[in-house]
């Protein structure tokens, strides 16, 4: 199923709507989604080595501005929406014990979480509830989430065929290792808060 969905995928980066999904789905990630932009990235920017760079900046400029409402989340909706999501992750509880930090290291944490696997929602929700500065928040973002995507855009855009025949040929086992990625920033996430 997952195979035929990175088929889709590919076949669907050349559609005049694909940049806006691959927009909205940075967007969502960064403040509710649990599934991070570069699983339809990596597909695009296979398909249209050329467009790489591009999705890149969409991707980064997505991922800011859900982060900014990740941020407005854990101010003005924390009560509600913002609890919700930290339980889902399952911190809530030790999120309360590092309210206090998160301030004093925030800019780091944005860096760490928009760079890594760890579940970036969780940070835009924090920044807000603690009251960091959404202009901390929004630099570190674009810097953090902007190196990552660039990143896997010139890998693509460089390797682009040798990757795209080698997913092609252990697609299980890499989506096995993106999952355990995954996963494992979750972990991180739940060991650091």
């Amino acid at each position: 199923m997952l195979k035929r969905l990175y088929h889709w995928t590919l076949a669907k980066a050349a559609h005049p709507l694909a940049e806006r999904w691959l927009a909205f789905i940075a967007f969502v990630e960064s403040s509710l989604f649990p599934i991070p932009p570069d699983v339809v990235l990596a597909p695009m920017c296979l398909a249209r080595p050329d467009r790489a760079l591009r999705y890149a900046g969409v991707c980064t400029v997505g991922s800011t501005l859900g982060a900014g409402l990740g941020w407005i989340i854990g101010a003005v909706l924390f009560e509600s929406v913002g609890r919700w999501v930290l339980h889902v992750y399952g911190v809530e509880t030790e999120f309360y014990e590092i309210a206090q930090r998160f301030n004093e290291q925030g800019w780091l944490i944005v860096m760490l979480a928009g760079f890594t696997p760890i579940p970036f929602k969780v940070v835009t929700i924090a920044s807000g509830a603690t009251g960091l500065s959404p202009v901390v928040l929004l630099a570190a973002s674009i810097v953090s989430r902007g190196a990552r995507f660039y990143l896997v855009a010139v890998l693509l855009r460089m390797f682009g065929e040798p990757m795209k025949r080698l997913l092609d040929r252990h697609f299980g086992l890499i989506t096995f290792a993106f999952a355990a990625l995954l996963i494992g920033g979750f972990i991180v996430v739940k060991w650091l808060v």
